[in-house]
């Protein structure tokens, strides 16, 4: 059980980081992060593989670029809905 908090806790920072990064809001706040965290993880993993810090089953390094490209891209895609209504 406490594991799966872990994963939890560290998908939101990691989804927290790139939101920072990138200086863009995750849409969904603390679930938003959570989701961008452990998406991102999978993205970032399947592009770059897994290397680097492990935290609670998560590669620090792949799953913050992975993180940050998911980000930029639902930022992307909101606005550009936001301009079309």
């Amino acid at each position: 059980m406490m594991s799966f908090i872990w994963f939890l806790i560290i998908g939101g920072v990691l989804g927290w980081l790139a939101g920072v990064i990138l200086g863009r809001d995750v849409p969904g706040g603390v679930i938003g992060n959570i989701i961008a965290g452990i998406v991102g993880s999978w993205i970032g993993s399947a592009l770059l593989g897994n290397w680097g810090w492990e935290v609670s089953d998560f590669y620090v390094f792949p799953a913050l670029v992975g993180a940050i490209i998911l980000i930029f891209i639902v930022s992307f895609i909101l606005r550009s809905f936001r301009k079309a209504t």
